[in-house]
């Protein structure tokens, strides 16, 4: 089994290169093997530089302290020109519009200052009432369908209605929105043939265009006549004078339904593989819903940690973890190792609902740029684990999930699923 192999004797150099790390096949072995990887990782004395080819490389922050600090020095560790692997090309950000995740200082200040003023008590109150009836929709559907596909069936359809419903998409776009979002957000991170480089990444992109038109012009609608829903706070907000504009709009929509629906759809369906495979912390979870189910959501995060990687651009000098970064290093802030590090997480593979504290990173290392969404992906998942465990058939995981091998979010293309009757 193909695991880092550091190519230099001294292991607590800082110039140590794990060329693995940026190999697609690494992200191919089962998840036991790269958590082991990291965990050689964690114990060296300082961050190690993986080389990508062609010059270019990145260091690996794989532990909790360090992944920390460098979310909270944003003047240091840089978000700009993007987090993601590989960074957006500068034409596509002319194109649609820079997504909030890769902006910095003043102008991500001001546009999440207009998000987060949209995102009113009353508009909050509303979001989660309508969470626990579609939570409980969804669960009627599955009992009268009969046990399919998870994904789609059960952890996809949250997200993407709460999220849709809580921004005003009518009904007769929410197909073709779910569609271009699998479009747009299928092959992040994953290891692709020739055919599939050249032609899905512009399938991808085209995915993203219309559906950016469609808010676009759904939110002009909403200028004219405001309806109450988020995109009507959202373009009529006046936060110092501003608003978002129709691009930004369409970024902030794709960042929320690529992000929001993908993270909350994958960290629903690692959870109920990890109750069925740890019947005991299931047990634990139904004896009292009300005291463990905060825990168990945080515990499924962690385990599962929905983002594996962010990456950071270094704007100023800084020594973090015993190495010195300059400017222009690129930095891959690695959450899912991270949230296993055993300086602070006893056991940490192992998956325990009771664990207090659980200062896991899987929303974000703090900083200004931790989840907007967080409070209302904890509620989603708490309301669907509710109607899922505690109607009169329980559900259970059917064999291993179907993990997409990426190397940026922990997603699952599918899980079968089955009742236990009584």
């Amino acid at each position: 089994m193909k695991v880092p192999v550091q190519r230099y004797a001294d292991t607590g150099s800082a110039v140590a290169e794990y060329g693995e790390l940026a190999d697609p096949a690494f992200w191919q072995q089962p998840p036991p093997a790269r958590l082991a990887a990291f965990a050689r990782l964690r114990a060296l004395d300082s961050p190690v530089y993986v080389p990508e080819g062609k010059g270019r490389g990145h260091w690996a922050l794989v532990r909790h302290a360090d992944v920390q600090e460098a979310s909270r020095l944003p003047k240091v560790f840089a978000s700009a020109p993007g987090v993601t692997t590989p960074e957006p090309a500068r034409w596509v950000r002319a194109l649609f519009g820079d997504s909030m995740v890769n902006l910095d200082g003043a102008d991500h200040a001001q546009l999440r200052k207009i998000v987060q003023r949209a995102f009113t008590p009353r508009l909050l109150a509303a979001a989660e009432e309508d969470i626990h009836a579609v939570a409980a929709r969804i669960v009627d559907d599955v009992l009268a369908d009969g046990p399919d596909e998870f994904v789609s069936a059960v952890a996809s359809r949250l997200p993407l209605e709460v999220i849709c419903n809580m921004m005003g998409i009518p009904e007769r776009h929410r197909a073709e929105i779910a569609d271009r979002v699998n479009h747009a957000s299928e092959n992040i991170g994953v290891e692709r043939g020739l055919a599939s480089r050249l032609r899905v990444p512009g399938r991808g992109l085209r995915a993203l265009a219309r559906m950016q038109r469609m808010v676009a012009g759904i939110g002009r609608e909403r200028r004219k006549n405001p309806t109450g829903d988020l995109i009507s706070a959202l373009v009529c907000a006046d936060v110092d004078g501003q608003a978002l504009n129709a691009r930004q709009l369409g970024a902030f929509f794709s960042l929320l339904m690529v992000a929001g629906v993908e993270t909350t759809r994958n960290a629903i369906t690692h959870g109920l593989t990890l109750l069925t495979d740890h019947p005991a912390q299931r047990d634990l979870l139904l004896g009292d819903f009300e005291t463990h189910a905060d825990g168990t959501v945080d515990e499924m995060i962690r385990h599962s940690t929905p983002i594996i990687q962010f990456r950071r651009t270094v704007a100023a000098e800084h020594t973090l973890g015993g190495h010195l970064f300059r400017p222009g290093d690129k930095v891959v802030l690695y959450y899912a190792s991270a949230n296993r590090d055993e300086a602070v997480f006893p056991d940490p593979d192992a998956f325990d609902i009771t664990r207090s504290p659980n200062p896991h990173l899987g929303f974000g290392g703090g900083g200004p740029h931790f989840c907007l969404g967080a409070h209302l992906a904890r509620v989603e998942m708490k309301a669907l684990f509710r109607e899922l465990l505690t109607r009169p058939v329980g559900l259970r995981a059917v064999g291993l999930p179907d993990l997409a091998g990426s190397n940026f979010d922990n997603r699952v293309r599918s899980l079968r699923f089955a009742f236990e009757r009584p």
